[in-house]
């Protein structure tokens, strides 16, 4: 493919510009329990009848973060959702169609803020949970799996919760969020130590309502420092 000290041929130039882009959005939800994604069904080949990550390809005249947007309404419905671009995938046979280069994208939202309307392609929508989610179209199981490794290092060194969580909840609602994201069962006593001492939260002196079990007190996230900590970052290691 190149000529004398490596310089590539004028005649064999056009070869390089024969590649197609996509995004995928990987979007984590939060039910207050569990953590889900969400998937869509492809109405349209290839990989038609299979679930799949909200992706398509990138128009010439569009740029990337305007196209993972654009897709991931189009699909899904879902809008006004901050995208955070994680990694490209570029293997050769990815898609039997020929080369596309995919560029990744991910966010974590609550799932009851979001009304899932699926379109175009997209035969269905609905949210899975990560730990059964299944045989994916393309290769969609690498790229939620890698998504899902970014999104467990940032919450180990920036804080999370403040548009998942309700205005008021309990500590063990806080340590829920950690281990469902986490996939790891926290030590109660550690958690609650390590998030006490970063002045994260605000007691508000008030107890849980209406619970059959003993009411807990109720918290609220301090907004500087919630906001201090997203933009310094912290060391959360339990």
């Amino acid at each position: 493919m190149t000529g004398i000290n490596g310089y590539i041929r004028m005649s064999e130039i056009e070869s390089f510009f024969k590649s197609a882009f996509s995004v995928d959005n990987v979007i984590f939800g939060f039910d207050g329990s569990d953590l889900k994604v969400l998937l869509i069904q492809r109405g349209a080949a290839p990989f038609k009848g299979k679930w799949a990550l909200p992706g398509d390809l990138v128009y010439p005249n569009e740029n990337l973060d305007t196209a993972a947007e654009r897709v991931l309404e189009q699909l899904t419905g879902l809008r006004d959702v901050y995208l955070e671009q994680v990694k490209a995938f570029g293997a050769v046979n990815r898609h039997p169609l020929g080369r596309v280069i995919t560029i990744a994208y991910y966010s974590l939202i609550k799932i009851s803020d979001f009304l899932v309307t699926p379109a175009s392609f997209a035969q269905s929508a609905s949210w899975h949970a990560v730990s059964e989610v299944g045989e994916l179209a393309f290769d969609h199981n690498e790229i939620l799996d890698t998504c899902l490794k970014s999104l467990k290092r940032k919450v180990r060194r920036a804080p999370v919760g403040f548009e998942l969580l309700p205005p008021k909840f309990t500590l063990t609602e806080l340590q829920q969020l950690y281990e469902a994201i986490l996939d790891d069962k926290l030590d109660k006593r550690n958690f609650r130590k390590k998030i006490l001492s970063m002045n994260l939260l605000l007691d508000l002196n008030e107890l849980q309502e209406g619970v059959a079990h003993r009411p807990a007190k109720l918290y609220q996230f301090d907004r500087d420092t919630y906001e201090a900590f997203v933009a310094k970052g912290f060391s959360f290691d339990l």
